[in-house]
């Protein structure tokens, strides 16, 4: 098992890549996953990073899925839209990717760690964002912040990495 530190940023960066690339799969197949985290994502041979746990994610028609009143989504990992209207796209997933970047160039810590769901809602709500890894760079950590507008305009596609 390895610990932390034992990863370069460079390797940091294509294990990120290798979830943009699936969930540009997704994307193009109309499948949104609703709990992408890096709980959720499986690492093989040579780093290879695959997106996992599908018990979430709909196939959409027009990009866009509400779920009912009252079903449970990791708050930490949602886009405002979700916490909100309960509303799920491919740019919600955007949001979830940013944090999943968060969660790797901090090697493993939990978004938001001492705070509650309650809480999370209001500060996002109120613009805050999760801070600066010490392993992200400058360019790494605008990347990931751009995930995070409030109506995210960044696609999975082979430019975002």
């Amino acid at each position: 098992m390895l610990g932390r530190g034992s990863f370069s940023k460079e390797t940091l960066l294509g294990m990120c890549q290798d979830v943009c690339e699936g969930m540009a799969y997704l994307e193009q197949n109309s499948v949104i996953h609703r709990d992408l985290a890096a709980r959720n994502c499986l690492v093989g041979e040579s780093q290879v990073v695959k997106v996992s746990d599908f018990g979430m994610s709909r196939y959409v028609l027009d990009d866009q899925y509400t779920s009912s009143t009252g079903t449970k989504f990791p708050v930490k990992w949602s886009a405002p839209e979700v916490f909100s209207y309960s509303n799920y796209s491919t740019k919600s997933d955007v949001w979830s990717f940013g944090v999943l970047m968060w969660e790797v160039f901090s090697e493993g810590k939990i978004p938001y760690e001492n705070r509650t769901n309650a809480e999370v809602v209001e500060e996002i709500n109120a613009g805050l964002r999760l801070y600066k890894p010490k392993l992200a760079s400058k360019a790494i950590y605008e990347l990931m912040s751009s995930c995070w507008k409030a109506v995210s305009t960044v696609a999975y596609t082979g430019k975002i990495l």
